[in-house]
């Protein structure tokens, strides 16, 4: 029998607010939808473990508020992670537009094998502001998937985690400590 292993996943969760961005991740972590969720404050942090392909991957989510009060606090959520979901509401171009300066940031203060997953929520709703080709245009510009959920009826949800553990195992290998040769340059001392 392969011996399992348990490995830690740490994800961020940016968007505008009212996007949508507690609810996924309450959808994915309890399986709940509630329609009267009230704004983060500052951050929320919860944790799903799943087994995927004979590992245990234990995601640590960060759920960040939206509210543009607390944006100097999220560069504090987003440098440990491993990956960020950008969230914006498809009803909403603004929101669309606050998730392309969120990957701008990310491209600037992030490394490049930082995972990141564009998701436009609230495809249940009728009134669409941002299409499907808008979402998977600007993923595509950013060399990253893009993915359309519902929060509301846990349509696709899974399959943004299931895109990051099938992803994770990049970050894993890059995360082992590099092992570099030092060579004596002779004389005494340490310098």
């Amino acid at each position: 029998m392969a011996e399992v292993k348990e490995k830690s996943f740490r994800l961020v969760v940016l968007g505008d607010y009212s996007v949508g961005k507690s609810s996924i991740t309450l959808q994915y972590v309890k399986n709940e939808f509630n329609p009267n969720e009230e704004s983060t404050i500052g951050a929320a942090f919860l944790t799903k473990t799943v087994l995927f392909k004979e590992n245990y991957v234990k995601f640590e989510i960060w759920d960040t508020a939206g509210q543009e009060r607390y944006n100097s606090l999220i560069p504090m959520y987003y440098r440990g992670a491993q990956a960020a979901l950008i969230v914006f509401d498809v009803t909403s171009m603004r929101s669309f537009l606050k998730a392309q300066s969120w990957l701008q940031e990310l491209a600037t203060e992030k490394p490049k094998n930082f995972l990141k997953i564009l998701v436009g929520n609230k495809i249940d709703l009728e009134q669409r502001e941002v299409s499907f080709e808008e979402g998977d245009s600007l993923a595509k510009q950013n060399g990253i998937s893009y993915f359309e959920t519902s929060a509301k009826t846990g349509e696709n949800i899974d399959n943004v985690f299931f895109n990051l553990c099938s992803l994770a195992p990049t970050i894993f290998l890059d995360d082992k400590p590099e092992v570099i040769s030092l060579k004596s340059r002779g004389g005494f001392g340490c310098c």
